[in-house]
Formats: structure tokens, sequence, C-alpha cells
């Protein structure tokens, strides 16, 4: 069995990108940052590592991508990742890895303050954040004889 399969939350780094292909299908492209947080065991001081990705969707998910998201804005893509290869002018061979969207979630609205609020709603200036799961937490062993039934 073969999987090919990535998920990722994160911030994009540019404005989409909407082009169309001679066929007239929608085609978009935009860079997108995900973060890696760890404590560094030695000193204990929190670390922060920045991953780069370039996704590409098609079709209606270009055209919504395109409308809605811009630079800074969260989501979450799911798909596949696909290598592309190419000759460049020089004649050498060029790759390029990308994530190929399949479905695209859109985060929360940025809050922007307003001169005249909404009525009957409270209005927020901060933008609601996704929770951090740490991947190298380890967890102690739950032993079944100490729940208790």
């Amino acid at each position: 069995m073969n999987l090919n399969k990535v998920i990722l939350i994160g911030n994009l780094t540019s404005d989409p990108e909407l082009r169309s292909t001679s066929s007239g299908q929608s085609v978009c492209n935009f860079r997108m940052a995900t973060n890696r947080n760890w404590t560094n065991k030695a000193t204990g001081q929190k670390q922060q590592e920045a991953e780069y990705h370039t996704v590409v969707l098609w079709g209606k998910l270009a055209e919504i991508a395109s409308q809605f998201l811009t630079k800074g804005s969260l989501a979450m893509v799911e798909g596949r990742i696909r290598t592309r290869s190419w000759q460049d002018a020089t004649g050498n061979k060029r790759f390029r890895t990308e994530v190929v969207a399949q479905t695209l979630q859109l985060g929360p609205k940025s809050q922007k303050p307003s001169s005249v609020p909404e009525r009957d709603e409270p209005r927020s200036d901060r933008q609601e954040e996704i929770p951090i799961i740490e991947e190298e937490k380890e967890e102690e062993e739950i032993d079944v004889k100490d729940i208790p039934l």
C-alpha cells in the first residue's frame, strides 16, 4: 500500500496568484510557512524553526483561495506532494517540490477595528489562535489497574 498525503497549517507568506491554463482551468499558487516549536533539552530554551512550502490549488478551490486568502492569512491545506522537473534556459535540470491541495480550510478572519461597532456583538481586536501541540512530550504509561471503574 502507498500513501502520499500531507496536512499543513500555517500562514501565507505572499498573496495567492490566480492564473488560468490555456484550456481555461483556474490554478492558484501561494507560499506558506509552518513553524516547529520545541524546547532544547540541554539549555531549556524554547526554539522555533520555520519551513516554507509552495502550495498549488486547481479549479474552484483555486478561485476560493484567491478570493479569501491574503498574505498572513492562517489556512489549513490537505493534499499530496509532487516534484516537478524541467530544463532552464541554460540547459540545467531544475526541480520544484509542491503540495497539490485537495482540500482547503480557511483560518479565522482577522478582526480589524471599525469606527462603528456592530450592534449586539462584542468587539475583539485579537486574532483567534490555533493551539500548538508539542511533538516531543513524553507521556507516562497508564496502568489499567489505576483506572477507577
